[in-house]
């Protein structure tokens, strides 16, 4: 069995990279070589600086107090510089997506079908069409993974008969979701074509880079296509699709919970 996901870890090692080297530079303009020579003004001043929306706004504000914390455990710093800092106000406050209706999933593969072959020039780059665009919604809405986690999807680390990998669970044990046999098909049709990454493109093999590519190109002109919406489209409003859908069908929705992570 699958023991833990790397795009978990490296999600969050590249987090935590953005902030420490946002430290970094601000410590090369104060001349500071050390980092016990931060101040409370200094976290001030740096917090100051984000330009992050309210809510990763607030979350990096949690990687930086922990990153103190941790110093301070190890007799880096002699006090908590940033214990005063406080996040946005309604930083916290929900801000729920609706899933998409099944009228709007069928303006979306409508518009898949619509797309002919996208060329690109370059070392690593897939020609791409609609198709591709609809496997990823496919497989986003039969297993509600992140975007990022889509990105990524390894077939050889996922996919086992019709059931695919999600995550860990907090027992420590597997935890799985099932697909139909024509979406296993399309996905092991892909594996042959491109390798296990069924979904990567260009040469990077960054989550995020990889996510900017599919959101902001390739999802982006589909919902341009599929329009107009009730509510903005996003690929995140595809895990509320399989959530509504799971729950639609009589799934516990501690269950369904369970099963994307929340």
């Amino acid at each position: 069995f699958p023991t833990r996901r790397s795009s978990d870890l490296g999600s969050t090692l590249a987090k935590y990279q953005t902030l420490t080297n946002q430290l970094e530079e601000y410590c090369k303009l104060q001349g500071y070589t050390y980092i016990d020579q931060l101040q409370v003004k200094d976290m001030d001043d740096f917090y100051a600086g984000w330009k992050d929306a309210k809510k990763g706004k607030a979350k990096k504000l949690e990687r930086l107090k922990g990153l103190v914390r941790f110093c301070l455990k190890r007799k880096c710093l002699t006090e908590n510089i940033a214990e005063d800092l406080k996040a946005p106000p309604n930083a916290s406050a929900l801000n729920p997506k609706s899933p998409f209706e099944d009228e709007e999933l069928k303006r979306i593969y409508a518009a898949c079908d619509k797309i002919r072959p996208q060329l690109k020039s370059g070392p690593g780059y897939r020609t791409w069409d609609g198709q591709d665009t609809r496997d990823f919604i496919d497989v986003s809405i039969y297993t509600g993974l992140r975007i990022s986690d889509v990105c990524l999807f390894d077939v050889s680390k996922r996919l086992f008969g019709n059931d695919i990998f999600l995550r860990m669970h907090k027992t420590e044990k597997p935890l799985y979701t099932w697909i139909p046999n024509w979406l296993v098909d399309r996905l092991r049709a892909r594996e042959r074509a491109h390798g296990p990454l069924i979904f990567h493109c260009g040469v990077t093999g960054n989550a995020k880079q990889l996510s900017d590519i599919w959101r902001n190109k390739r999802l982006k002109l589909v919902f341009k296509l599929a329009g107009p919406f009730k509510e903005k489209p996003g690929p995140h409003r595809f895990r509320h699709t399989f959530a509504r859908i799971l729950l639609e069908r009589g799934v516990e929705d501690t269950d369904v919970a369970e099963l994307i992570g929340d």
